[in-house]
């Protein structure tokens, strides 16, 4: 795994196992390279002639490279990637093969579906599902410890079209933006692009553990994150692992993991120590939504393979250890054109402005009237745990612009004057807006939504979710005001003063979604109520959201996601987070009742008897401390117990509402999970008590302070 970069230059090694668009062009006919630029363009469809000619180039490099097996990679509503391999042989009567790939195996695929989370799209009979190439999306070889096989993205439909995966209204989502995005560059005078697309940078945050700690955590092991442990002394109150010197064994971990994602072609830039003890983030360099998505789930997928062959564990949870800062995952949008144009970028000149300014606009208006669904995009069992927890953005979406632009769109919203570059009050279209330094606003990291030069951030992504969901979600969103926009700039005589009427009636009807303070604050939620903001703090109450006449209205216009297919994915997030939950208060009975009773027992034991010795020897002798001790075990001990039957009554009664998933979920979030945390509360103080080397499994200090 490890590669000595001084004999093997970077250069040479990245994107080896990635067919790029650099060995489609070295392997193709030019023609049919011309042809499937533009099937990539969406100027024309793929042509099965086309098709066979690149299934054809692409066998041939996998099978050169020593691959022996393809797949079409896809996924699934379970967040997670599926795959199916199938090998490249084709028997002959004589008994020998032939290695073959068609153009047909190329575009399409027919995986069983059955079994995959549709929230009763499909019955289970209906088992048959396609995977369709995303020719946006480069092939590539995944590598295990039996060979490489040739990884084909796909999206995955069932019989009747409908999607069942994340990457299908992902691609529908980029179709809607760039249709609309394109009616206002094509009146505002653009003749050179041709499409629009979302880019996209994650930045992925996460924990390392040594996997010897791991493997003793029941709860780490089957849900992800511990549901006992008490803080250690230290913690990361004195910010000294943030941006620190990382570690020889982390280093090293980072090193191949660099590695083994640059040969995928996949652009991993940053890395650095983050705020907890042994929490780090890794950024790539942006790429357009669908590659940026496919790129992110390999991300996840190689950091626990790559930790594993290191002896530690990768823990993605939102929220692995109590007490210390939790995992997310920044995703930062921006549209661009197919010739490099970013849409929100200032830019130096006054068309640059006018366009920088609508579509700022746009995406202001779009975040506002759109925020519900915004946030049921984030929404999870794991991201509950972290959202609003003062060191993630608070369940209340808002916007942060800056001191600077808000200045500027709050005086053009109100009619005053805005100085331009030249000193003279800004006309759009005519003058150019003052400079917008690019670090301006990245400074407040309480913000859910914020503009940081030219893109907007969203912090609100939870660490081990797809970006697929928001990206649909701001893609769709942008498209419905966009097209609102268009309608308006296509009618207008004055196409300049429209624009300029369009930025400041939208700022002022909804400059109620900016904020430039800090999140984290009290007096921020009393605000956001009296602006009429939404705070949907849970999941269970964001995700019927989606089902809402708005969201359904927004998707079906667009062509996105049906009334079904919303209904599909409520359903299966809902039953997803029933099912992650019962795991965690399963685990923690079992821990509870098989492990800490048991070693707790053995304790207090060991006290009396050390209290019978002490008195056995020295009658007189004052063993009140001892009995004091004894006591506090002794009663958390009960403690213990009974909130331990309390969870399971809980856990059973909400077990039996399977047949209405709401009130299923519902009870596991107003009653599971608060039986749960009386327990912890008793678990916890027998820890604190408890003979360290009693204790039956890792400590947060043993996890957080060893590597």
């Amino acid at each position: 795994m490890s590669v000595d970069y001084s004999q093997t230059p970077l250069v040479d090694l990245y994107g080896e196992n990635c067919f790029s668009e650099a060995v489609m062009k070295e392997r193709l006919p030019k023609s049919v390279f011309k042809e499937f630029k533009k099937v990539q363009a969406g100027e024309v469809e793929l042509s099965l002639d086309v098709a066979e000619v690149i299934a054809s180039a692409m066998k041939d490099w996998a099978i050169e490279k020593g691959a022996t097996h393809y797949t079409h990679w896809f996924q699934p509503l379970t967040g997670l990637t599926a795959e199916k391999h199938d090998a490249f042989i084709s028997p002959e009567a004589d008994g020998t093969i032939l290695m073959e790939f068609s153009g047909k195996e190329l575009i399409q695929g027919e995986p069983d579906a059955s079994s995959f989370p549709n929230g009763g799209l499909r019955a289970t009979f209906e088992a048959r599902g396609y995977t369709a190439w995303d020719t946006s999306s480069p092939a590539f070889l995944k590598q295990d410890n039996s060979g490489l096989t040739l990884t084909i993205p796909t999206a995955f439909v069932s019989y009747t079209g409908e999607a069942l995966d994340k990457k299908t209204p992902l691609l529908r989502s980029t179709d809607a933006v760039s249709a609309q995005a394109m009616r206002i560059l094509k009146v505002m005078g653009n003749t050179s692009s041709k499409r629009v697309v979302s880019s996209v940078g994650p930045e992925q945050e996460y924990f390392l553990v040594d996997k010897e700690y791991y493997l003793a955590r029941p709860d780490l092991k089957l849900t992800g994150r511990t549901v006992f442990g008490t803080m250690s002394a230290k913690g990361q109150e004195l910010d000294d692992h943030y941006f620190g010197a990382i570690k020889d064994r982390v280093a090293d971990f980072m090193r191949d993991l660099n590695t083994e994602l640059w040969k995928l072609g996949i652009s991993a830039k940053t890395q650095h120590n983050e705020v907890a003890p042994n929490q780090f983030e890794m950024a790539p360099v942006y790429a357009n939504a669908s590659v940026a998505t496919d790129a992110n789930q390999l991300a996840m997928e190689m950091m626990k393979k790559v930790a594993d062959k290191h002896g530690l564990a990768c823990l993605l949870h939102e929220k692995p250890f109590a007490g210390v800062n939790g995992n997310g995952k920044h995703n930062n949008w921006s549209i661009c054109t197919d010739d490099g144009i970013n849409l929100f970028n200032p830019g130096d000149t006054p068309h640059e402005n006018a366009q920088f300014l609508l579509f700022c606009v746009a995406a202001i208006k779009a975040v506002d009237v759109y925020a519900p669904i915004l946030r049921a995009s984030a929404a999870s069992s794991g991201n509950d745990h972290r959202l609003g927890a003062n060191e993630a953005p608070p369940a209340i979406i808002s916007i942060f612009l800056g001191d600077q632009l808000t200045d500027i769109l709050s005086k053009m919203a109100a009619g005053k004057p805005v100085e331009a570059l030249d000193g003279k009050m800004m006309e759009i279209g005519a003058t150019a807006l003052p400079k917008l330094p690019m670090d301006m606003t990245d400074r407040n990291r309480t913000s859910p939504f914020a503009f940081t030069g030219n893109k907007f951030e969203f912090r609100m992504v939870g660490s081990s979710q797809s970006i697929a969901a928001p990206n649909v979600v701001l893609n769709t969103a942008a498209a419905a005001i966009l097209d609102e926009f268009a309608t308006r700039l296509e009618k207008a005589s004055d196409v300049n003063a429209e624009i300029q009427k369009i930025v400041a009636e939208t700022y002022k009807a909804h400059e109620r979604i900016v904020f430039n303070g800090n999140g984290y604050a009290e007096e921020w939620v009393t605000e956001a109520e009296k602006r009429g903001l939404p705070n949907l703090k849970s999941t269970v109450e964001a995700l019927p959201v989606y089902m809402s006449d708005e969201s359904v209205s927004l998707f079906e216009k667009y062509k996105v996601l049906s009334k079904a297919e919303l209904e599909s994915r409520v359903d299966t997030y809902l039953e997803v987070y029933s099912k992650q939950i019962n795991i965690e208060a399963g685990v923690a009975l079992e821990m509870a009742t098989r492990l800490i009773f048991p070693a707790v027992s053995d304790f207090a034991a060991s006290i009396a008897g050390t209290i019978t010795s002490i008195k056995s020897v020295l009658a007189s002798a004052d063993t009140a401390a001892q009995e004091s001790l004894l006591g506090d075990v002794n009663a958390q001990m009960e403690c213990l117990l009974k909130t331990a039957g309390v969870l399971g009554k809980e856990i059973d009664a909400a077990l039996e509402l399977e047949e209405d998933l709401m009130a299923q979920a519902v009870a596991y979030r107003e009653k599971v999970i608060p039986a749960m945390d009386d327990l912890r509360e008793c678990a916890d103080a027998l820890e604190k008590m408890t003979d360290k080397d009693v204790w039956p499994y890792p400590s947060y200090e043993d996890m957080l302070f060893n590597l």
